[in-house]
């Protein structure tokens, strides 16, 4: 089993020390390395997996087999636009990048752990939040008010997509009134489980994945603010470089992360879920969770592992 340890006091005094101008400038200056064609490459990234997902689930279930599963024809024949927007969605990328001059991304070989419809539509929800949370993540990034203007329309068919799953699948479409955004690392981290191997000639994107992080199966059904979970670190182990530091986990949000203590137990870390400080965005729907070593910010130097997904209950139980 690998562990994964980390210098808890040595995050926690650079942050602090740091003034928040130079962090601002250190952003700014770790943004401008990443170029629009990388953004667009790793929007294809996405798209691609995306795509392949739901043309390999429509290939492999008909109709009959969704109405057994207790969706009508519908259901079933939206799913197909949705597929279609997402083929859409890589061929606008694929003609962008190659407009622009630049190498677009080609399809991967994946992996979706997919054996029914209901498994089908559950990845499907997941896969859709996400890509709305790594859109609006980038769009920051991006230079070009066309390529912008471009993101956000993909952006916001993303979003609807993510809505009508959720609605189908009785969770609320519209959870929170806020989307969460996630870095490229955060995104990738998420993505890089479905991917099983890339063509060797596709261009190198600056990505990297953190290690794993999961919810576990036997959390409660209905998670709510309060409520005592378990993030599950398969096949390592995370700890503090000076082996008592506390370990933190950290619930990104629009407005900012909202932390908690995380207690090493087998196989992870428990934690309870907290309330998100009055005034600022709820943690409610498809929420993110990373483990880090400082309770201030998250950033890519602070993350430990994760992000995983937990589906949260609003305060109302949607």
């Amino acid at each position: 089993m690998k562990s994964t340890f980390f210098s808890v006091a040595a995050l926690a005094a650079v942050v602090a020390a740091a003034p928040a101008k130079n962090n601002l400038l250190a952003l700014r200056q770790a943004a401008a390395q990443v170029t629009d064609a990388d953004i667009l490459n790793y929007a294809l990234t996405l798209e691609h997996l995306e795509d392949k997902f739901y043309r390999e689930a429509l290939a492999n279930f008909t109709q009959s087999d969704f109405a057994a599963a207790g969706y009508d024809e519908t259901f079933y024949n939206n799913l197909k636009e949705v597929s279609s927007d997402e083929t859409t969605h890589v061929s606008f990328l694929t003609a962008a990048l190659t407009k622009a001059g630049a190498k677009p991304v080609a399809e991967c070989t994946y992996s979706y752990g997919v054996t029914d419809v209901k498994s089908f539509l559950a990845t499907a929800s997941i896969l859709e939040g996400v890509g709305v949370s790594a859109y609006l993540g980038a769009a920051a990034d991006i230079m070009s008010k066309n390529y912008l203007t471009a993101a956000g329309s993909i952006l916001t068919v993303e979003s609807r997509h993510s809505a009508y799953i959720r609605a189908t699948l009785d969770q609320a479409p519209f959870p929170s009134p806020f989307d969460t955004p996630l870095s490229l690392n955060e995104v990738y981290t998420l993505a890089a489980p479905f991917i099983v191997s890339c063509p060797d000639s596709n261009p190198k994107l600056p990505v990297k994945a953190f290690p794993m992080l999961m919810s576990s199966p036997d959390n409660p059904k209905n998670i709510t603010a309060g409520t005592k979970i378990t993030l599950l670190t398969p096949d390592y182990v995370v700890k503090p470089a000076d082996g008592s530091s506390q370990i933190y986990a950290a619930f990104i949000t629009v407005t900012g992360p909202v932390f908690t203590e995380a207690t090493p137990v087998d196989g992870g870390f428990s934690l309870t879920v907290p309330t998100a400080p009055e005034g600022t965005a709820p943690i409610a729907g498809q929420s993110y969770v990373v483990l880090t070593g400082c309770n201030t910010t998250v950033s890519d130097d602070t993350v430990a592992a994760g992000p995983a997904v937990v589906e949260i209950a609003g305060p109302g139980g949607a």
